[in-house]
C-alpha cells in the first residue's frame, strides 16, 4: 500500500520498505524547470526563424554532456582526467565501423558502443589507482593520442585522416530541416537525463563517499571506504556515458575520423566547458556547454579566419577572471550546496 505524508515543505511517499521525498520548496526546482522549458522550446522557435542555430544547440548539448560525466569522473576519483575523448573515439569507431560493415542502425550499434567503451575503461581502470598528480595528467593525455596514431597506422580500418563513411544516420525522415529538430531534442535528451542521474548520485550516500574521497583519500580510507571500488566504478561509469556521445557523433554526422575529436584541441575544448562553466559542477556543465558552442558558433560569423585566434583567448581570460566559474556567479548571489562535500574538523 502506498502512504503519502503531506508536510508543509515536501511531500513523502513510502511504499513498502522505499521512501521517496520530493522538496515543495520552489528554489529547488523553479529555476530548473524555467529553463527545461526554455530549453524545449528554442529548438521549435529555431525552426522557423534561424535553422542553423539547431546544429550549435546540438553542439552545446553534446558538450555539456560529455562534461557531466567527466565531473562524475573526477569527483569520483579525485583526479582530472585529460583524455576523455580517447572513449569519444572509442565509441565512435565502434558504431560507425559496424554500421558500415554490417549496415546496423544506431540503436543495434548503441549496446556494443556502450560495451566497448566500458571495456576500455575496465582496462585502464588502475590508472585512478596506481597513478597520481602530474603522472595521471600525462597518461589520461596520451591515451587519445595514442589512438589518433593507430587510426593513422591501421589506415585501411580507420581510413586515417579522411574518416569512415556510410554510416547509417541518426534520424532519417527526407527533410534536413526535420532531422536537426529531432536530434536537437534527442541531444537535449541525452543531456537532461546524465544532469539528473548524476545530480541523484551526487546527492545519495555514494555521492557522499565520492566527495569524500576527493577531499581527502586519507580520510575516506579511514573510516572504512574501498576507494579503489569507488574510483573504478566511477571511471567505468562515466567513461560509457562519455563514449555514448562518441557513437551520436557517428550517426549524426554520417561520418566519424579520429582526427576531429581525438587531438588535444577538441579535449582542451571539453574541458573548458567543464571548467568555465562551474568547476566540476554539473549545472556549469550545462551551462559552460552552451555558452563555448555559441561562442564558437557566433565567432565563426562575425570574425572568419581570426576565430583560431581569438576563441581560446577569451576562454582563457574567463578562466583566470572567474575562478569559480559562471555557474559560480549563480552560486554566490543564491547559495545552496549543490555537490555533497565533508568537512573535517583536524
Amino acid at each position: 500500500m502506498v502512504d503519502i505524508e503531506l508536510k508543509r515543505e515536501r511531500i513523502v511517499i513510502r511504499y513498502k520498505d522505499k521512501k521517496w521525498d520530493w522538496i515543495l520548496e520552489p528554489r529547488y526546482w523553479r529555476n530548473a524547470i524555467l529553463w527545461t522549458i526554455v530549453l524545449l522550446i528554442f529548438p521549435a522557435v529555431c525552426y522557423f526563424v534561424s535553422p542553423g542555430l539547431i546544429n550549435t544547440m546540438i553542439n552545446a548539448n553534446v558538450y555539456a554532456a560529455i562534461a557531466i560525466p567527466l565531473g562524475l569522473m573526477t569527483i569520483g576519483t579525485g583526479r582530472m582526467n585529460f583524455g576523455p575523448n580517447f572513449f569519444i573515439g572509442v565509441g565512435g569507431y565502434t558504431a560507425a565501423l559496424l554500421s558500415i560493415a554490417y549496415g546496423w542502425g544506431p540503436i543495434t550499434t548503441l549496446p556494443f558502443a556502450i560495451f566497448t567503451s566500458v571495456v576500455s575503461a575496465l582496462v585502464f581502470s588502475p590508472l585512478v589507482i596506481i597513478a597520481r598528480g602530474l603522472y595521471y595528467v600525462l597518461l589520461t593525455l596520451l591515451l587519445p593520442l595514442v589512438f589518433l596514431e593507430v587510426t593513422f597506422i591501421y589506415s585501411d580500418t580507420f581510413k586515417g585522416d579522411t574518416g569512415l563513411f556510410g554510416i547509417v544516420p541518426l534520424v532519417d525522415t527526407g527533410n534536413a530541416k526535420i532531422n536537426f529538430l529531432i536530434v536537437a531534442y534527442l541531444s537535449l535528451a541525452i543531456m537532461i537525463v546524465y544532469l539528473l542521474a548524476i545530480n541523484k548520485v551526487f546527492k545519495s550516500r555514494y555521492g557522499l563517499i565520492m566527495a569524500t574521497i576527493n577531499d581527502d583519500e586519507d580520510v575516506a580510507h579511514g573510516i572504512g571506504v574501498n576507494i579503489n571500488k569507488v574510483k573504478i566504478i566511477s571511471f567505468v561509469v562515466a567513461a560509457g556515458m562519455i563514449g555514448i556521445m562518441g557513437w551520436f557523433y557517428a550517426h549524426y554526422f554520417s561520418s566519424f575520423a579520429g582526427i576531429t575529436y581525438l587531438p588535444l584541441t577538441f579535449m582542451l575544448k571539453i574541458l573548458l566547458v567543464m571548467m568555465i562553466g562551474g568547476r566540476a559542477q554539473i549545472f556549469g556543465c550545462a551551462v559552460g556547454g552552451y555558452f563555448v558552442a555559441f561562442l564558437e558558433t557566433f565567432l565563426i560569423r562575425y570574425l572568419g579566419p581570426t576565430q583560431p585566434i581569438i576563441f581560446p583567448v577569451i576562454l582563457m581570460i574567463l578562466l583566470f577572471t572567474l575562478p569559480e566559474g559562471l555557474f559560480g556567479i549563480w552560486r554566490k548571489r543564491r547559495y545552496r550546496e549543490y555537490l555533497p562535500t565533508l568537512h573535517v574538523r583536524r
